[in-house]
């Protein structure tokens, strides 16, 4: 079993240093493995049978209408709404305007599935705008990069439905299990930027927003709230499988856009170029790893590696910990879909062996994927801001070590106390 393992990391390292798509990388892995330790497998019938079945699933008919809602929402110019509306409401705060990027991160987040989308929008309006006022340059990048991580944590979240897919798990109680996660993790790194902020001292904003300023604020950011409160009371309540409520989304977000006056043929035409290649990439990644995860199951590796495991008698929080250590490890090379179809048909089966819900399993393998996003050297939220800043990756990666750390703990924490992310999905009837 050790060969068969090291041979299908050998094959696989190959087929990405030779500059192959991943997802013909996980194809091609899974199809020699087969062709070599099964051949008496009829490889083109059950492939064929295989991919099809992967690609007509139900549940990923939401993953291109997110997607979709996202890019539309992209082109709509949200980020100026954003800060004018929210700066008036927490310039008083300890840390003052760089809270625009945690609490502009959590809304966009809710209306958006994607952690670049999220980075790239907010920190598109904030980072010129804390820069200007007098901010702490490292700190405001920082806790752009870790509020953005935000994208794939509270609900609609594409990695939700990746997972979901991956593991046959219920999308919807997923997205729910989200809800507290995500809104726990902003107030920390909010509560971070303030402590920072109160013993290391920084800019404080003399400005004083009078309540109609507030007011006007809040009339910025209505239509979203009106969004983000129907995707929400919408998953709560039941009312919308995902797929539906991804329709929904997506003609709410073309609403937004009129309302915003950036409804035209030409963004949309952008929009829908850019669904299509982003769908198209995460499709063809989805398929490539049910090839190789039908090989593993096959060869036998999940229940290899589950039985040499369950010999070490780790517990159930050291478990955890390790698989932490594993997924930070492997976030710096590959990026979250590729992480979670390669790894999950092994570690799934090993956290549940050992007591944990695959739901809750599932919100701690967003966090992890969240942590890649700020890892280098694949860590796509750090090259948004770099595309941004022209800051060198060594000053990122000092800026957002603080918000690196809260995601780390944070992950131990939901390990330490599950019902956080049960709590909500336990109340669904």
């Amino acid at each position: 079993m050790i060969e068969i393992a090291l041979v299908a990391v050998l094959l696989f390292a190959a087929l990405l240093v030779g500059s192959v798509w991943i997802g013909l990388s996980l194809f091609g892995g899974g199809y020699i493995l087969l062709t070599i330790y099964k051949p008496n497998i009829p490889l083109e019938t059950f492939s064929g049978k295989l991919l099809w079945t992967a690609a007509t699933s139900q549940e990923l008919l939401a993953l291109p209408l997110f997607i979709l809602m996202s890019d539309i929402l992209v082109t709509a110019k949200l980020g100026r709404s954003l800060f004018s509306g929210l700066a008036p409401w927490v310039s008083r705060l300890p840390g003052g305007l760089v809270h625009v990027n945690v609490v502009g991160s959590t809304l966009f987040a809710a209306v958006s599935g994607s952690s670049a989308a999220t980075t790239a929008i907010v920190g598109r309006v904030t980072l010129p705008e804390l820069q200007a006022h007098g901010y702490d340059r490292r700190l405001s990048m920082g806790s752009l990069a870790g509020a953005g991580t935000l994208g794939f944590l509270i609900p609609p979240s594409i990695i939700m439905i990746i997972y979901g897919v991956v593991s046959e798990q219920s999308i919807l109680r997923l997205f729910i299990a989200g809800i507290i996660p995500g809104l726990l993790l902003a107030c920390f790194y909010s509560l971070y930027i303030a402590v920072h902020h109160t013993v290391i001292g920084g800019h404080r904003d003399a400005r004083r927003y009078s309540w109609a300023e507030r007011w006007k604020g809040l009339a910025e950011i209505g239509p979203m709230a009106a969004l983000i409160a129907g995707i929400m009371g919408s998953l709560y309540f039941g009312l919308a499988s995902p797929t539906e409520l991804a329709s929904v989304g997506v003609l709410g977000a073309i609403i937004l856009s009129a309302v915003r006056g950036e409804l035209n043929l030409t963004n949309l035409a952008l929009a829908g170029r850019r669904a299509v290649r982003t769908t198209a990439m995460m499709g063809l990644i989805l398929l490539g790893a049910a090839l190789l995860n039908a090989a593993f199951g096959f060869l036998g590796l999940p229940r290899a590696a589950a039985d040499w495991i369950a010999g070490l008698g780790l517990s159930p929080f050291t478990l955890i910990a390790a698989l932490l250590l594993f997924y930070v490890v492997i976030g710096m090379f590959l990026d979250g879909t590729s992480i979670i179809v390669m790894t999950l048909p092994v570690t799934l089966p090993l956290v549940t062996a050992a007591g944990f819900d695959p739901i809750w399993f599932g919100i701690f393998i967003v966090i992890a994927v969240e942590i890649s996003q700020i890892t280098p050297p694949i860590g796509f939220n750090l090259f948004v801001i770099q595309a941004q800043t022209s800051e060198t990756v060594g000053n990122l990666v000092r800026a957002v070590f603080p918000f690196f750390m809260i995601l780390v703990g944070f992950a131990l924490l939901l390990a330490a106390f599950p019902q956080i992310v049960l709590f909500l999905p336990g109340q669904m009837t």
